[in-house]
Formats: structure tokens, sequence, C-alpha cells
């Protein structure tokens, strides 16, 4: 894998709270403090509700942290920029669009896509797109609409790489298919990851370490090392355990909240 010079975050105790309509306020995030070293590829795990998404929204800068700081670089994050590229769960492609105009859509509104055409090419084939070009986003299966939106954020050669349970809405085994491309592009790339997943399977097969958080207000509870080599059989001794020591810090059968898990 390349070994990225870039792409180094920090969170220095972070508080971020939402007012509810009826006047409320929840605390989502409290205390958190994490590292995270370039090249690096983080899962946040943990019951629904919990932080996960605002922890990633905070990194993408989409919202600013009440206390503490988030930092790329040694430069604090105060806002959206192509150098943290984000993809959600619903790929989020222009339907008016061609795949080839969807990769090419933010170095269009940088000014820049003239000098790169051959670069968008380069990353919709990265992702196995070679020969969808001309495709519009109704034509395009789930799995490949989300290897689209993952070439457009990857074609601005971001320095993080941010996914929102990107998976999540597909079948199974469409899901594992795209977990193996998206460790290929990793891999190649060597972009620094922070995924938020509800699938602890997941985690384990993708992550370098990975964060389960808390119930709201989250913080980081634990940070599991995952010292399996690539690739990861799902099956390995390790991975069972790692899966159990994951489930037990969720405490999974004793709990009320809603964590969705997929064998």
């Amino acid at each position: 894998m390349v070994k990225p010079a870039t792409g180094r975050i920090r969170a220095d105790n972070v508080r971020k709270a939402f007012r509810q309509p009826d006047g409320q306020t929840v605390t989502a995030l409290n205390n958190v403090s994490a590292e995270i070293a370039p090249g690096e590829f983080i899962s946040l795990i943990g019951p629904s509700g919990c932080g996960k998404s605002t922890f990633l929204r905070l990194l993408a800068g989409l919202i600013l942290p009440d206390e503490g700081t988030f930092s790329l670089d040694d430069a604090v994050i105060t806002g959206p920029s192509y150098e943290r590229g984000l993809v959600f769960q619903d790929p989020t492609l222009f339907p008016w669009l061609t795949v080839y105009d969807n990769v090419a859509f933010g170095l269009k509104i940088r000014g820049i896509h003239r000098d790169r055409k051959k670069e968008v090419l380069d990353f919709i084939s990265l992702v196995g797109l070679k020969g969808f070009e001309k495709s519009y986003p109704h034509q395009l299966s789930g799995g490949m609409a989300q290897r689209a939106a993952l070439a457009r954020a990857l074609v601005n050669h971001p320095k993080v790489l941010l996914l929102d349970e990107p998976f999540g809405a597909l079948d199974a085994f469409t899901r594992m298919n795209m977990q193996d491309e998206l460790i290929k592009v990793w891999q190649e790339r060597g972009t620094t990851t922070v995924m938020v997943t509800h699938d602890v399977d997941e985690a384990i097969y993708l992550s370098d370490r990975i964060f389960v958080m808390s119930p709201r207000p989250a913080r980081i509870e634990s940070i599991i090392q995952v010292d399996i080599g690539r690739p990861r059989g799902r099956d390995l001794p390790e991975f069972l355990r790692l899966r159990a020591k994951i489930l037990q810090i969720l405490d999974f059968a004793g709990k009320h909240e809603d964590i969705q898990y997929y064998l």
C-alpha cells in the first residue's frame, strides 16, 4: 500500500449537542478525543443514534463542534473541503448526468477538469466501471452507483475518505463484493479512510482499527486493533474472537438500542 505523508486526523475533546424541536438539548458527542494515522482504515461502530454519523459530519466540516476541535494535518477543520471526500449510504448521483459527468463534477466546479480528463477515466476504471462512462444513474445497479460515488470522491485526491454506511442499502452478496473493491482501492491509493458501519463483520474485515462507541452521549468506549493479515477469511478463529469481543463490549444481549448485526 502507498504510505501517505498526509491525512493525519486528530480529535481533541470534541463535544457536540443538538437542540430538539421540543426545546430539549441532546448531546451526541461528549469529550471525544482520538488520533488516526495517515493511511489508516478506521471503522466507527456502536448503537444506533450514538453519534457515529455526527463524528463523520464534524470531520467532513458539515457541522462544527460546540467544544474542542477536529484537525487534519494540524490544520483545524472549519468547513467542507475537497481534501475530505464523503460517500453516503445513498450514492446521491445527479440523475441527469452520465457516470463520467458525475465523477467529473467536482473537478468542473473547481475549474480544473480540462487538464484532468484522463484522471476521470482512470478513476472510473479503478472502481470497475470502465465501459459505463456514458450510462445514467437509472441504468446502474445499486453497487455500480456506489462505485461511481466512490470514484467521484476519489478523483479530487482527498487526504481523507469518509464513508457513512456506504454499503448499508446493498444486498449481502453485492455488499461483500463492494467491500473487496473498497479494500483494493484503499490499498492502491493509501487514502486515510474513516467508515461508519453497523456491521461488526464489515468493520473487522476492512479495518486496521475499530472505534467502538458508547450509547449517547457518545465517547470512544474501546479501540480494537485488528491484527489479521489481508485478505481476511471471515471464518478465521481470530476473526471470530474479535467479533465476540466487540459484541461483548457493545453488550449486545443486554442493550435495548437497535444494534443491527449482519451475519
